[in-house]
């Protein structure tokens, strides 16, 4: 395959009717439930028309409760995309599924059906669920911690990469005149067996379009990030400035390189959440409305979560926050690159209770900009070039008015500017990303998960 230019890369990422925890009551907002198929459908078309990579779906398994939440997204990711698959043409469908509660084979048959029905468009974004009591809703006495998580997902990632390679497209003859349907020499078990998880194979669909989905992940630990240089080719971040994003991205470039992979073939694309007005006052409201909707009960929730749990009921919303106001980070067993970032955030930039929740409601951590769509374009081009970012995971505050706003000024912009596409220059989800063709994945397994928690 002859490798394209580099370019920037868009994905859309879907959450709810926008990513601020208040759009779901804002006037611009859809009001299409969100167990609406139309919701995702009208979005996904949107973001194919302007040629993004990729639609994006995040999932949660844990229930959102109390009577003031905000929602989250209501459907079942890949179910949700199988549906999208027969609305779009060229998009790619990119799905979260847990390798903490999820089998290799189950999940190895849905995304390979997947991406039949898809003709070659399904990415896997790899979590392994950091969610508080979403061990009791698997029938387990408690959650999985941190470290064990992640050799689960090693023995995971192992096996369904064997199980993609056990029965290949080209074992498939159907041969109607003589009656052979497949080769069954090249259909082979795989009979992976690991600490924690076992499957004998081979897989009983044979090899979709693309050989298996990209692989994504979304880690940001020392551990996450050991275990996306091995695997990843596409990486979902989250960065408040330039400066952090740079750092992540050196590092795993080089850790990428120093396990023999091309730096190229791991996309970095952090997680950017857009205002656009004519003027910035205009898109500062944007924020201000969205904001003045909020309520701190639930900002109090959603970072309680993060920090496995930990209350910070007690704390004056307007007083200015210290290290002390946190538990350690390292000893947090939920999403423990996300929390050093918060602590760092709030050190650097002086910032009360109130102020972190305000700031967490719009993008959970991410990248927030406003601005006119120049200003936006700016920005995207800014990090695009200085080494901060291949691309971006965008999260639109509002669905679908800020979407449109983006698609309609911003990427026109980026057109100009010569780092974006005006036509797509394949049908798979791994021609948009640039990246080559499958491999077996034999050479990585042979690193164990013994030597992924030492890293």
């Amino acid at each position: 395959m002859t490798r394209q230019k580099r370019q920037l890369h868009l994905n859309l990422f879907l959450m709810s009717r926008g990513h601020h925890e208040s759009a779901w009551r804002h006037p611009d907002a859809s009001a299409l439930a969100l167990t609406d198929l139309q919701l995702y459908a009208k979005s996904a078309r949107i973001a194919e028309e302007a040629k993004f990579d990729a639609v994006f779906l995040a999932d949660s398994l844990v229930a959102v409760t109390g009577a003031r939440s905000a929602p989250s997204n209501g459907l079942e990711p890949l179910t949700l995309l199988s549906a999208l698959a027969a609305s779009t043409e060229r998009i790619g469908l990119i799905g979260t599924v847990s390798t903490t509660y999820s089998h290799p084979y189950t999940l190895a048959r849905q995304f390979a059906s997947l991406d039949h029905i898809s003709r070659g468009r399904a990415g896997w974004n790899i979590v392994t669920s950091w969610a508080p009591q979403a061990g009791a809703n698997y029938g387990l006495a408690q959650d999985v911690e941190h470290g064990e998580r992640y050799r689960i997902a090693e023995e995971f990632l192992q096996a369904v990469d064997r199980l993609w390679h056990s029965y290949p497209a080209r074992a498939v003859l159907d041969d109607r005149a003589n009656g052979v349907y497949h080769d069954a020499s090249l259909i082979q078990p795989v009979d992976f067996e690991g600490e924690y998880l076992r499957t004998r194979g081979p897989l009983n669909i044979a090899g979709s379009p693309q050989g298996r989905p990209v692989y994504i992940q979304a880690g940001q630990s020392d551990t996450g990030r050991a275990f996306a240089a091995r695997w990843a080719e596409a990486i979902f971040t989250a960065h408040t400035n330039k400066e952090s994003a740079q750092g992540f991205y050196r590092d795993i470039k080089s850790q990428a390189s120093a396990l023999g992979r091309r730096p190229e073939d791991i996309l970095i694309l952090p997680g950017i959440s857009t205002a656009i007005g004519s003027t910035r006052y205009e898109a500062e409201q944007v924020w201000e409305e969205l904001n003045d909707l909020t309520s701190p009960e639930v900002g109090l929730t959603r970072l309680s979560n993060r920090f496995g749990g930990h209350d910070f009921s007690g704390i004056p919303l307007d007083r200015k926050l210290t290290r002390t106001d946190f538990p350690d980070p390292n000893a947090v067993e939920a999403s423990k690159s996300r929390v050093v970032g918060y602590v760092d955030m709030v050190l650097r930039e002086g910032l009360t209770l109130r102020q972190l929740l305000k700031r967490l409601a719009g993008a959970r951590g991410h990248f927030t900009a406003t601005g006119t769509p120049e200003e936006i374009a700016d920005i995207i081009v800014d990090w695009y070039e200085t080494g901060a970012a291949d691309g971006f995971n965008v999260m639109p505050p509002i669905l679908h008015s800020q979407f449109e706003l983006f698609t309609w000024e911003v990427v026109p912009l980026l057109r100009k500017r010569g780092v974006f596409r005006s036509e797509y220059e394949g049908d798979t989800l791994r021609s948009h990303f640039g990246l080559g063709p499958v491999h077996s994945g034999s050479q990585r397994d042979a690193q164990t998960a013994e030597d992924l928690a030492a890293a």
